[in-house]
């Protein structure tokens, strides 16, 4: 889901969505902006310079990327969907064409095959104005709103909705789409939890694929299709489980413990892949379709340093990829395996910015 960047930094501090294979070029003069022990990146580029900018997905021909954004110099007042052609726009100087509505809160943005519609979650329909965070309890855990008027709707590249998939009562976003093109995969809480759901590209055939109690969110396809990789919370005692459900009743979730687990498209062979602690998120699938990436900060004092990490879908060979100080998180590769694109505030002044960043990968 999507997640209010700078309130997550700024919290956990306090408190600790025709498959071409042409790829736009990516360079860099000098490899300034990565860090020397991140031998897995290289010609790493800056691609945003403000705001918060995160959830950046790859379209299918890999040329172009689909984001959130919340940057006040272009004119929104929380998160907006954009897009961008990499290589070719110039967003340090010039705004991205915005494809959401402008109202309401966005989230989650994915391209569909063919490149010309995306899919993404907006509250528009319960208000033109922009919900509002939950309220910070000083020394109470970080939340994020699970917001009920959240429905997935398709639009063009022009910024028209063509359709609206969920009409359910209550949370529907956090849309992906396989890279077969037959599939999204979305969490709802249309049957009281945080669930994972498939539907077919049309909206059509919903059907549940996760049931135990917990956040099931932040769900990928496997690059053939058949697993998804997701995050999700098991809270066990009484008193998490009571905790658990009074958040969600108030449209809350504490994303503070969260692992990462697998399972097959249709919800069967369900693994869970970590058990670190804290907080992991943010997993995709390697292109090998046999590893990883997810950000973590189960390695930190600091409960405001996520990292991005790599490992085995069986759960070994854990490795670290980014070594940011603060945060790093969101990782996409290309369709084709050559890059990755993530959110980072790495050389951000010192702000609170969250940028998007992208590298060639080496394996």
């Amino acid at each position: 889901m999507i997640y209010r960047l700078s309130i997550l930094v700024f919290a956990l501090s306090l408190a600790s969505c025709s498959q071409k294979k042409e790829q736009a070029e990516v360079t860099e003069p000098a490899d300034t902006l990565r860090y020397p022990q991140e031998t897995h990146i290289k010609n790493l580029r800056q691609l945003t310079f403000g705001g918060d900018n995160a959830e950046a997905y790859w379209s299918f021909d890999n040329s172009k990327l689909v984001f959130q954004s919340n940057y006040k110099t272009w004119g929104v007042g929380c998160d907006q969907i954009f897009y961008t052609t990499v290589g070719q726009d110039d967003l340090q100087n010039n705004k991205p064409v915005m494809l959401s509505t402008g109202k309401g809160r966005t989230t989650c943005s994915y391209f569909l095959p063919g490149d010309t519609t995306i899919v993404y979650a907006s509250t528009h329909l319960g208000g033109e104005a922009c919900p509002p965070d939950p309220e910070r309890v000083p020394g109470g855990k970080y939340l994020w709103p699970i917001f009920p008027s959240f429905d997935i709707f398709v639009a063009d590249l022009q910024g028209d909705i063509i359709k609206q998939l969920t009409k359910e009562t209550g949370y529907d976003a956090e849309a992906t789409v396989s890279p077969k093109g037959d599939k999204i995969v979305f969490t709802s809480t249309r049957n009281g939890d945080l669930d994972l759901y498939t539907m077919n590209i049309d909206g059509s055939d919903v059907k549940q694929i996760t049931f135990e109690l917990g956040y099931d969110g932040g769900a990928f396809f496997s690059p053939d299709g058949s697993k998804i990789v997701f995050r999700a919370s098991r809270p066990k005692t009484e008193e998490d489980i009571k905790e658990y459900k009074d958040y969600l009743s108030k449209g809350l979730v504490a994303p503070t413990n969260m692992e990462i687990y697998v399972c097959n498209v249709d919800g069967s062979d369900l693994r869970q892949v970590t058990n670190l602690g804290k907080a992991n998120w943010a997993p995709f699938y390697h292109p090998s379709g046999k590893k990883i990436v997810f950000s973590s900060n189960h390695h930190g004092q600091r409960g405001f340093q996520f990292n991005l990490f790599m490992i085995n879908e069986d759960g070994t060979g854990l490795e670290r990829i980014t070594y940011d100080e603060v945060f790093d998180s969101f990782p996409m590769f290309s369709y084709d395996g050559k890059y990755l694109v993530f959110s980072s505030n790495r050389n951000n002044g010192g702000t609170r910015d969250t940028n998007l960043f992208v590298a060639e990968w080496v394996d």
